[in-house]
Order: C-alpha cells, then structure tokens, then sequence
C-alpha cells in the first residue's frame, strides 16, 4: 500500500494518492490531470476512483478531466446535487475495495452538507488513516459558513450544529493512533486557525484541537467555531458551482492561455474586452517599469489566492505579462481558482513592450533608513488586521489589502503615502491597484514591515491602535 500525500502549497492544499495491487485513487485532485496520471503509470497502476470530500469552494477540482481521461469513477458523498457529469452518490458507510486495502465513506456533514471522510484500512482490515476533507484539519475543523453562499437556507448556525455531531458520532469515536489527513493547512481560508503541520494523529488532536474538546456543548462549539471568521474570497461561490457543472477542458483552457500576442494586439485587445492586465514578474523589475494600469500580482507569491482575492468575476478578461518560460504555469494557476478566461501573454515580455515605444510607468521606492529621516512620514500598512492589531508602527494606519476597494475610499489623493506590508510583495499590489485607478502619490517602502522593525528606527506597538482606514 502507498499513501502520498501531494501538497500545493500556493492553495495550501493537499490532494491524496492511494495505490495497491495495482489499482489507485485520488482524493481531492487539484485542476491538472496530467501528475496523478503520470504517478499511477510510475507503479504501473490504474485510477479506479477519484474521491471528492465535498464540493469545493476555495479552488476548481480536476476530477472532471480526470475521469475523462482515466475512466475512473467520481465518487460523492451523500448529496442531492445535480451535477453536470457521471458520478456516484456514495451512501454512509459505503466501502469502496482497493487492491488490497479498502476505503470506507463516512457521511460528516457541517462544512457542507455533503462532506464526507475516508476510513482507510489496510491489507489486515486495520484502521490505519482518515482522510477528512475541510471537516476536521490539524489544529482547526472546517468553517461552516460557505454553503450558505450556495444555499441560502442553509445558515451557518445550522452547518455549525451539524458539524458538532459529525465529529463527535463519526471521528472522535474512532481509535488515537488514526493518522488524520486534512484537506488544507495553514494558509488556507477554508479555516481560522490551520497549524503548518500538515498530518497528525486523531489522539493528539483530541488533545490539542479547540473543537475537539471532550466537554465542549453543542452551543460552546457553535460559538467559538464561528467567532472571528472572515468573509470568504468573493470566487468562494463560483468555484462551488464550477465544481457542481463542470468548466472548460484543462487543455483548451491552455491553449487560448498561452497565445502570444504583439505589443500592439495586446493593446487593442485589452481596450477591446476590458481585459485585466496582471504582471506577474519579480516585485523589482515590476517597479522599475510596467505597463500603465497593469496590476502587479507576482507567481511567486501568494498568487491564485490574491488573484481570487481581488478579482470576484471568474469570468474576467485577463491578459499576461510574464516570463515566456513561465506563461503555462500562470494559466494552470489561474484555472486552479476558475479563472479560465485568459486571452493571452504580451510576445517578447514587457521589453518588447518597451521598445515599441509606448508608454511605461514605474513606482518609486524608499528604504527604512531614508523613511526614518522624513518629518512625519503618512505610513499605510497593507497588512491584514489580525497582523496589524499584533504589532505595527505606532503612526500607520492599516489599509488590508484584502479589502481594497474600502481602503480606497479613505485614501488621501494628495498626500505622500509611505506603504508596506509584511515584506513587499502586498504591498506592490495595493500601490499597482490604486496606481490603476489614478493615484500617483504612493511610495513602496522596501523590505516592509520586516525590515521596519529590523532597522529599529520606529516605534513598534504590539496592542490594539484603533487608528485604521477602515
């Protein structure tokens, strides 16, 4: 028997392949098919199933293209929805034969009403492993609030409760020495409070899991469960319906992708459908020039959850400017979050850009050292609240990037404004957003908040300020 887990860290998300005797599934496939075929050929194994703990919200699942191309089998939970491909509802309890070792489907509504775990036992007919989905992760379980987006009668309240009964009749009756094996780790905003440890045993999160706790009431752990959460990234629901009906051929998604298009197409093209322009090279060449109104979004950040983030239609235009050798892996990117309606990549980059002629923008930049010697500086930190309430600038003023379009409306237009983040990736994206829309008063302060407190130049709180934008 083999268990491999296949981490995403970008997503924070972990899918699972299972193979025995030959025969393999996966659990929770990410957009592209081809590394989970090209696993099963290594051992020379077939996919059989391809388990989905839940439909997703926080990315596009593969397992539509998957099957097509395998022949395997989709496989739910108990759910009355109706999908737009082949699947099995499975029924509570259900076992499902692997080679040699079985997988058994545990109905454990709360996250969504379809959620569902997998019981693995091995050749022996042991419990060795319980892969949970977004119901229970280390440290955290799932938050009940997302279905609601989908369903409107299913409150959060409602999904609270159902949860608490899960994981009391259906997991935390099952024996410690179980390895858990979460959808999702820290990261990830389908939880609030995910540990970086991405497998654990079912004993120590007994211990150690708030939600867990032995003595906790139904209403103790509705309370505490939805205390503190934060709105999910407007694509949350879209993703959920693209999981629901299918989407676009992978492959397809690809191709229109990847067409290189002339500094003078790439103009045309984007006046033509409003087409968002996101550049998605180093935050340093980034500021020494870019296309006027393009929006810095760098891949190797954050990139599918800030692209999420920020642009709520899927269905969004979008147009690349990136390294040539990089552009297929920004459009599978792209996809994994369900933003498949990428026109193209500017030919030659933003140097041919450049040479044609036309015109460029640029965003200044000031080090810790430099911003200490101004009289007063007007500092913004774009950092989220949480981050900024634990420790900021005693004189700053929070503006979270994550809810851009309200710390826009309080932004003076005027006034030099000194902006960081964590270390300067945030940070660029607020400025490149704002540039966007017509401020040219805002200066990048290198290495953020980082190299702030490093440079011991600035008086650093760590205790709630109420000074905020928003």
């Amino acid at each position: 028997m083999k268990v491999e887990q296949i981490y995403t860290k970008c997503l924070a998300e972990a899918a699972y392949y299972i193979e025995s005797n030959g025969e393999a599934v996966i659990i929770d496939p990410l957009r592209e098919s081809a590394p989970y075929i090209s696993r099963a050929e290594r051992d020379k194994a077939k996919i059989k199933y391809i388990f989905e703990t839940h439909f997703h919200a926080d990315f596009v699942s593969g397992h539509k293209d998957l099957a097509e191309k395998t022949g395997a089998t989709i496989v739910y939970g108990p759910t009355t929805m109706q999908t737009g491909f082949d699947k099995l509802v499975a029924k509570d309890g259900q076992r499902f034969n692997i080679g040699n070792i079985s997988l058994e489907l545990l109905h454990t509504p709360g996250h969504t009403m379809e959620s569902s775990c997998l019981l693995l036992r091995d050749e022996k007919e042991h419990m060795v492993g319980i892969f949970t989905g977004d119901t229970l992760f280390i440290g955290d379980v799932g938050r009940p609030d997302l279905a609601q987006k989908v369903i409107a009668e299913l409150t959060e309240d409602k999904l609270a409760r159902h949860l608490y009964t899960s994981l009391r009749t259906k997991i935390m009756s099952l024996p410690d020495e179980l390895i858990v094996y979460p959808g999702h780790g820290k990261g990830s905003a389908c939880g609030k409070n995910m540990s970086s440890e991405t497998t654990d045993t079912l004993g120590n999160q007994k211990k150690t899991n708030y939600a867990l706790r032995p003595d906790m009431t139904e209403d103790e752990f509705v309370g505490e469960v939805l205390h503190g959460l934060m709105p999910p990234p407007g694509y949350f629901p879209q993703n959920v319906l693209l999981n629901i009906h299918g989407y676009d051929n992978l492959d397809k998604v690809i191709e229109r992708g990847t067409k290189a298009i002339s500094p003078s197409e790439f103009e045309q093209l984007a006046n033509k459908t409003n087409a968002v322009i996101i550049d998605t090279r180093s935050a340093d060449k980034f500021r020494e020039g870019f296309i006027p109104n393009s929006i810095f979004i760098g891949i190797d950040g954050s990139f599918a959850n800030w692209v999420g983030t920020l642009i709520p239609d899927v269905q969004q235009p979008i147009l690349l400017v990136s390294e040539e050798d990089r552009i297929e892996e920004v459009v599978t990117r792209l996809s994994r979050v369900g933003y498949d309606n990428t026109q193209g990549y500017l030919k030659g980059g933003f140097e041919s850009w450049k040479e044609s002629g036309k015109a460029v923008d640029s965003v200044d930049v000031i080090t810790t050292m430099d911003l200490a010697k101004k009289e007063e500086p007007f500092i913004i930190d774009v950092r989220k609240a949480s981050e900024y309430n634990s420790e900021h600038v005693m004189s700053a003023e929070n503006a979270p990037l994550d809810y851009v379009n309200d710390s826009i409306k309080q932004m003076p237009n005027e006034q030099v404004c000194y902006v960081h983040c964590a270390g300067g990736y945030r940070s660029l994206i607020f400025i490149s957003i704002l540039r966007s829309r017509g401020f040219s008063n805002l200066i990048d302060v290198k290495g953020g908040f980082d190299a702030i407190k490093e440079s011991g130049q600035f008086r650093v709180t760590d205790y709630l300020c109420p000074t905020t934008l928003l």
